[in-house]
């Protein structure tokens, strides 16, 4: 009996370690997803604000009104859809984790890194179309073509070290996919840790690594 109290709290241990590691993962991306929802929500706030709030000269060309038009409300209901999938997220995300039943911090984890790309990616084309939004706006409301010209070289000078500099923090801090580490253990990973033990495949051998297999599903 003592024993088999021992192995029931070795096996409980390692379970609280395993969701431990896994936690971290979960706490990173609800953070990001927080932080990706906050400005994606501001700038969606600001799209909306040039629908309701600027009043669009009726002498201007009608297609240049339109353009205006289609491209704001694009940049509004990317952001929405970022703040959207960030507000899903950051609440289901943990709690399926949180109250589901065991091993749910695993389908938890994988789920919101796969979901959160889609987030992510929403809110940089939001942020973009809200760029050609300025720059539509700039030619309905200044009279003058070069005043227009100046203000449009402006935005996409702008638009421009923004991509630049995203590109060199990308490139500076980017990970490799085979080289991702992440907090879910498998089989091979404790039999690899396990060293000559599980590799001598005797009886014993087999029982360990059975065992923590099961653990980790």
């Amino acid at each position: 009996p003592m024993l088999y109290a021992d192995k029931r709290a070795l096996e409980t241990n390692l379970k609280v370690n395993l969701l431990a590691i896994r936690e971290k993962e979960l706490n990173y991306y609800t953070q990001n997803c927080q932080a990706v929802g906050t400005q994606a929500a501001l700038l969606a706030g600001f799209a909306y604000s040039g629908l309701t709030q600027v009043a669009i000269p009726h002498d201007r060309a009608y297609a240049l009104r339109i353009a205006y038009l289609l491209v704001t409300t694009t940049a509004m209901c990317f952001e929405l859809i970022a703040v959207l999938n960030t507000t899903l997220l950051s609440m289901m995300g943990p709690g399926l984790a949180l109250r589901g039943p065991d091993g749910s911090m695993h389908p938890a984890v994988d789920g919101m890194m796969t979901e959160y790309r889609t987030a992510y990616y929403c809110f940089v084309l939001g942020l973009v179309f809200f760029h050609f939004s300025a720059a539509l706006f700039s030619w309905l409301i200044y009279v003058h073509w070069s005043v227009s010209t100046m203000v449009t070289l402006c935005i996409c000078g702008s638009l421009l070290l923004l991509t630049r500099y995203a590109k060199r923090v990308y490139l500076r801090f980017r990970l490799p996919a085979e080289m991702v580490i992440t907090g879910a253990f498998e089989a091979s990973d404790v039999a690899a840790a396990a060293g000559p033990v599980v590799q001598r495949g005797d009886a014993a051998s087999g029982y360990v690594s059975r065992e923590q297999a099961q653990l980790i599903a």
